[in-house]
């Protein structure tokens, strides 16, 4: 029994890959739809408390009712992009349109704060989506790990399909809209930095090579 027990124990150690001692890998942790109040807050004490930096992308209605947290992720060093105003599917959108969502969510954000990347909702994206990003610089981001954490309230099933599926390098799609994304996320945090990860935003995964991600080209790891 204590043989099965020490096993069970030890079981998300072993779904992370091998690495050498001594070095380091890279994960870029993304969460969509934004900010959400009190499981926001929790999040960025979890990020703090582990020395990790993660890349917020923002809702622009909810950045009007939490302009305190946008300032918060600001100030704490964590990247910010654009996940539209509405959060309506952007694949219907003229450029004009597109275009309002982003300058709306612009004029809610902290002074100084210039958002890197625009994710449209659900990913999906447009030939006028491309050209919006491509007028305001910004690279489209998409992601290479989805643990589906929207689609459980099962904390632990979210760090299990985290941790079985990283690789340096991953950008990992993830909320902050319910308490079991975020335990998910920290468990899943607690995990890899056993394992030699470090946390960083997108911007410093996608310029490991010295080359800056470009405008409208779309980016789904590092």
């Amino acid at each position: 029994m204590r043989r099965i027990l020490a096993l069970v124990l030890a079981l998300p150690f072993l779904l992370l890959p091998v690495q050498a001692a001594g070095t380091s890998r890279y994960v870029a942790l993304t969460f969509d739809d934004g900010p959400s109040g009190k499981y926001t807050r929790a999040l960025l004490d979890g990020l703090y408390d582990r020395g990790a930096k993660a890349t917020f992308l923002l809702c622009g209605y909810r950045m009007v009712n939490y302009p305190d947290i946008t300032q918060r992720i600001f100030e704490e060093g964590h990247e910010i992009g654009y996940h539209g105003y509405s959060h309506d599917s952007m694949l219907s959108m003229s450029r004009r349109t597109i275009g309002a969502e982003l300058m709306d969510t612009e004029a809610l954000l902290p002074e100084g704060c210039k958002p890197v990347f625009l994710r449209p909702p659900g990913g999906f994206s447009s030939d006028p989506v491309v050209e919006v990003a491509k007028a305001r610089g910004m690279p489209i981001l998409k992601w290479s790990v989805d643990p589906r954490d929207w689609a459980t309230d099962d904390a632990s099933a979210i760090e299990t399909a985290v941790l079985n599926r990283i690789r340096d390098g991953d950008i990992v799609l993830l909320h902050d809209l319910h308490g079991t994304s975020v335990d998910g996320a920290i468990k899943a945090i607690e995990q890899m930095l056993a394992g030699d990860y470090e946390f960083v935003t997108v911007t410093e995964i996608l310029s490991r090579d010295g080359t800056p991600p470009e405008p409208s080209v779309n980016y789904y790891n590092g």
